[in-house]
């Protein structure tokens, strides 16, 4: 649980002093939507290896 916090911790700081707010949230925005896609790329290979790789 560590680790969570310390990522947490690393994302805040990373946009803390930054002036441009609207390059802050396009920044945020992008950050989330690439973890969207990380976590849907592990989804589908986790699934395709569980049904046996059947393309």
């Amino acid at each position: 649980m560590e680790t969570l916090s310390h990522f947490k911790n690393l994302y805040t700081e990373a946009f803390e002093n930054c002036k441009p707010t609207v390059v802050v949230l396009l920044l945020k925005a992008y950050s989330v939507f690439c973890g969207l896609m990380l976590f849907i790329a592990i989804y589908a290979f986790v699934d395709r290896a569980i049904n046996g790789f059947d393309f």
